[in-house]
């Protein structure tokens, strides 16, 4: 491609987005409500405030949902203050991170041969199990950790299943769901066991739980394997939760190559109520970034 031709393309792209960039800017309060379930979380409006004043500016915004991955490592009366405050505006509340990796060990391995960073996964669940009722959520990421280079992979693989069976059978009598996230090993997580959306349908599968899902980052799928429609299309009846994020720079939608309005349309025609963490930067700092941002969704919820 031209110089000149991908001029023309970002200007054409700039254009389409300037008039919902315009409303966000001039938008009063208590705008309309998006109509799928975006959450923001903590520092996608940070210009506006603490934790609880995002949740309050971005409910004035027209979003319905939250997402906090931090959660878990809050207070308790963090945690109940935020759940009020979500409470207080409609918002449901999206996925806090149940169980992640120590990345600089490159642990857990849960397909290794020694049981101990199984049961330490089972442990980390069975104490989410309390943060996950007082937030009033219903799902919780897990990662699923490392390959281990001295286990064949399928022998990992059972291993894999038979830990997420045991902590499905954990949470699902609180009526939660736990959703495991595959990421990319290309840009962010190399060595990574679980890599992709198909990858995790073999688990939940395997798992047979109704507390044993998948989440959907569109970020890492991008980066991992692409075809995203048909990958939605093909492991639905096992995906739990939705991230979005543009590829490259996982930034707001409309920032990189992902098509995000052909995907909301194809949720919406599946009448998907269920929460969609923003699971991303601004790509612009302070507050003309956040009302780039609101822009951006606007953009895609509108098509």
């Amino acid at each position: 491609m031209t110089v000149s031709r991908r001029t023309l393309l970002a200007a054409g792209a700039a254009s389409t987005l300037a008039p919902a960039l315009a409303g966000a800017q001039g938008r009063a309060s208590n705008a309309a409500r998006f109509s799928l379930g975006y959450a923001p979380h903590e520092g996608s409006f940070a210009s506006r405030g603490g934790r609880i004043e995002q949740i309050a500016f971005a409910a004035d915004q027209g979003f319905t949902a939250w997402e906090d991955n931090e959660a878990r490592s809050r207070t308790v009366a963090e945690q109940e203050q935020m759940a009020k405050a979500l409470r207080d505006r409609g918002m449901k509340m999206g996925v806090f991170v149940a169980s992640m990796p120590k990345w600089a060990q490159s642990r857990p391995l849960l397909g290794a041969n020694d049981d101990a960073d199984r049961e330490a996964f089972l442990a980390d669940i069975r104490s989410s199990i309390d943060v996950a009722k007082r937030l009033d959520a219903k799902h919780m990421t897990v990662v699923t950790g490392f390959l281990d280079p001295k286990v064949p992979q399928d022998i990992q693989t059972a291993r894999v299943i038979d830990v997420m069976r045991r902590a499905g059978d954990i949470v699902a009598p609180h009526g939660l769901a736990m959703v495991m996230e595959p990421l990319n090993t290309r840009t962010n997580h190399p060595g990574v066991y679980m890599q992709t959306i198909a990858q995790g349908f073999a688990i939940a599968r395997g798992a047979n739980s109704p507390a044993v899902k998948i989440l959907a980052d569109l970020y890492h799928e991008q980066i991992q394997s692409g075809n995203l429609i048909p990958a939605l299309e093909m492991c639905w009846s096992e995906i739990g939760y939705l991230q979005f994020g543009d590829n490259p720079g996982r930034k707001e939608p409309g920032t990189g190559e992902i098509h995000y309005a052909n995907i909301v349309k194809w949720l919406r025609a599946r009448r998907y109520a269920g929460v969609i963490g923003m699971e991303h930067g601004n790509s612009i700092a302070g507050r003309a970034g956040e009302d780039r941002l609101i822009a951006a969704y606007r953009a895609i919820d509108t098509q």
